[in-house]
């Protein structure tokens, strides 16, 4: 389990139980859940260029691959599909660099009552695509 987003303004409780079980799962190996309290898109890209920045890395060799490297998900692939609930059909400032190339289902249904046959069905819509990542 990892956290993304900023941990600092979380209740203390939270912190904790966060702390605690990102290290209870650090060596686990076939999954990884990421957990966004505090999270925001443009706040994660903004801390990215700050760490980069700070790094002192310079300009010309900072790329795709190095801003990756500086975000919250560092080491976790690009979203494949987004699932948007609730009838919105808006991004919602959710990782918007990971998303770029990513296939997107909107459903009227609400997050709670999104359930495994809701599920099933955004995996068929999915299944669906053909996925050219920018390309024709």
């Amino acid at each position: 389990m990892r956290h993304i987003g900023s941990i600092d303004r979380l209740p203390t409780g939270l912190k904790q139980a966060i702390t605690y079980y990102a290290e209870v799962t650090r060596q686990n190996t076939g999954m990884t859940v990421l957990v966004a309290f505090d999270y925001g898109g443009r706040a994660e890209i903004v801390e990215a260029i700050r760490r980069v920045t700070t790094a002192g890395v310079p300009p010309q060799m900072v790329n795709d691959e190095l801003v990756s490297r500086y975000l919250y998900t560092a080491g976790v692939p690009d979203v494949d599909l987004v699932v948007r609930t609730g009838g919105e059909l808006r991004l919602s400032n959710f990782m918007i660099w990971q998303a770029a190339y990513s296939e997107y289902y909107f459903t009227p249904v609400l997050w709670p009552d999104f359930d495994e046959t809701e599920l099933k069905k955004a995996l068929e819509a999915y299944s669906q695509r053909h996925r050219r990542f920018g390309g024709d």
